[in-house]
């Protein structure tokens, strides 16, 4: 297994959930919350694995973020062949789609994209909702290649399972990657930082703060049990911690 962090960047985030990128110059005067972007790939002998699609982030050259540092590792978009999206917040899905001159596209076109139906049913029933970018997610739905999940836990492939841990969202999902001895997990929102198993709060910005805490904590034990690489989306510094 490898596991390749895709950082699109520190990003500071406002009370509407507009992203503005950290520089040397800024990040001593913006306000807000700071956090990282950082979708995951992961590699297995199976499959070429996205875990949660960023917030598309461009370069000065117009190109995201993501497809540069997959240049960079010799991945392909078309090589991918699962994109796990933990949950629809626009800053985990955007660049799971192209826009293009006559609409959009799969960004990944060989790739099954699995999302959580009942984390959809949710979002659309939030319409004022900043988190949500409703138009990415209108036009991500009507791929070809989406996988609904209705389950609340399962095996997507002998390597690969997921529960629907809410927290964060009422129905965002976890997930483990296991190939050999390893264990990837991945908590996405109820456990974006390290910093949440150094302090056991229960966040006003979580949908259950509550629920993500007690689940932070039993995580924590078993990370240390079983020696999880635990994959953290919005930490600054680390992106991937072991404990």
């Amino acid at each position: 297994m490898k596991i390749i962090p895709l950082k699109e960047g520190n990003f500071s985030t406002n009370k509407t959930k507009d992203f503005t990128l950290l520089t040397e110059e800024n990040s001593a005067v913006l306000g807000g919350i700071k956090m990282s972007v950082t979708p995951f790939i992961i590699t297995t002998g199976n499959d070429i694995i996205l875990l949660d699609a960023g917030i598309g982030w461009k370069t000065e050259t117009g190109k995201t973020v993501i497809s540069e540092l997959m240049k960079k590792e010799n991945i392909k978009p078309e090589q991918v062949t699962k994109i796990l999206l933990s949950h629809l917040h626009k800053d985990h899905t955007e660049t799971a789609i192209t826009r293009t001159e006559n609409g959009f596209e799969a960004t990944f076109a060989n790739a099954e994209i699995y999302i959580q139906k009942r984390e959809l049913d949710f979002a659309m029933n939030n319409s004022g909702n900043y988190s949500f970018d409703f138009d990415t997610l209108e036009k991500l739905i009507k791929l070809d290649n989406i996988v609904w999940m209705e389950e609340d836990s399962g095996y997507i492939t002998d390597e690969i399972y997921f529960e629907v841990a809410g927290g964060h969202t009422p129905y965002m999902q976890v997930f483990w990657i296991k190939e050999d001895n390893e264990i990837a997990f991945y908590g996405a929102d109820d456990l974006p930082q390290k910093s949440y198993l150094k302090y056991h709060l229960a966040y006003k910005s979580d949908f259950d703060g509550r629920k993500a805490m007690e689940l932070r904590l039993k995580w924590q034990k078993e990370a240390v049990e079983n020696h999880w690489k635990i994959l953290l989306y919005h930490d600054l510094d680390t992106s991937i911690l072991q404990l």
